[in-house]
């Protein structure tokens, strides 16, 4: 993992409010560059996507167990998307309708989720 991803994943999430102010474009950017595995994708609002592959379904399915105990952890839950070796995790803030930097903090500890 790059240095700017572990230390984007070791940031504390903070609570997030209807107020919150969404991660402008050039943020996104940057915080993006740290996380090659990720990128925007805009559906009805603006997520942060990945893909992972894994051997089969029993695998696929232990990572995102594992995705969903940091979420409720954090109290910030994704669209998770389990098929046979593969799992597509997507994070943004619904309080917003948009991207957060506890979407990109997230998306940081779930690609840690491989290496541990």
């Amino acid at each position: 993992m790059k240095p700017a991803a572990q230390a984007l994943a070791a940031e504390p999430c903070q609570a997030c409010r209807p107020d919150s102010p969404a991660v402008t474009r050039p943020e996104a950017e940057t915080l993006l560059a740290g996380l090659p595995d990720w990128r925007i994708v805009a559906e009805d609002t603006d997520r942060l996507t990945a893909g992972f592959a894994f051997r089969n379904f029993a695998d696929a399915l232990a990572f995102a167990v594992r995705v969903g105990a940091l979420a409720e952890a954090a109290d910030h839950h994704p669209l998770l998307v389990v098929e046979w070796g593969q799992v597509r995790v997507s994070w943004w803030t619904h309080a917003i309708g948009g991207l957060h930097r506890n979407d990109f903090i997230l998306a940081a500890r779930t690609s840690q989720l491989l290496e541990g």
